[in-house]
C-alpha cells in the first residue's frame, strides 16, 4: 500500500474533479449520488494511474455509463424549482447523458457513442429528441422564443 499520492495523480484530480462534479450532477440529477459516482471512478483510476492510457476517458466512461443502467430510474432533482433543472429531469437518463455530454462537455457524437457503448446513430437520435423536449419543457417550443406566462 503507498503511503503517498502521485503528483501527476492528484494535479489530475484537482484540475477535472469540479466540472466532473458539475456534469455528473446534471447526469443523475442527485448530488449525493454525483459525489458518489466521482469518488468511485477517482478510486479506481488511482489504483491503475500508470497503466491507463486516456484518464480522462477512463474516468468518463466510470462517471456516465451507470446513468444509463436500468435501475437507475430515480427521478432526478427532486424538489427542484429551477427550470433547467426541471426540463432536464423530464428527459430519459440515456437523453440527459447525452445532452449533457454534447452541450456541457461539449464532446462529438462520436466521443460520447465510445464514451457511453451505442452506435453513433443512437447518439445523434438522443441528441435530437433531449434538445427538442428540453426546449419543449422550457417553453420554447419550435418558434425559438419563449412563452410568456
Amino acid at each position: 500500500m503507498r503511503d503517498t499520492v502521485d503528483p501527476d495523480f492528484a494535479s489530475f484530480v484537482d484540475a477535472r474533479q469540479g466540472r466532473w462534479l458539475r456534469t455528473t450532477y446534471l447526469v443523475y440529477g442527485d448530488l449525493q449520488r454525483a459525489e458518489q459516482v466521482l469518488l468511485r471512478a477517482f478510486t479506481r483510476l488511482s489504483m491503475r494511474w500508470t497503466k491507463v492510457d486516456d484518464p480522462d476517458v477512463f474516468v468518463q466512461r466510470l462517471l456516465y455509463q451507470p446513468a444509463l443502467r436500468p435501475w437507475n430510474r430515480d427521478k432526478p432533482f427532486q424538489g427542484e424549482e429551477d427550470a433547467v433543472k426541471v426540463a432536464l429531469g423530464e428527459l430519459t437518463p440515456a437523453q440527459r447523458a447525452v445532452f449533457v455530454l454534447l452541450h456541457l462537455e461539449e464532446l462529438t457524437e462520436f466521443e460520447i457513442s465510445d464514451l457511453l457503448g451505442m452506435s453513433q446513430p443512437a447518439v445523434h437520435t438522443h441528441g435530437m429528441t433531449a434538445f427538442s423536449r428540453f426546449r419543449t419543457a422550457l417553453g420554447a417550443g419550435t418558434g425559438g422564443m419563449p412563452h410568456e406566462a
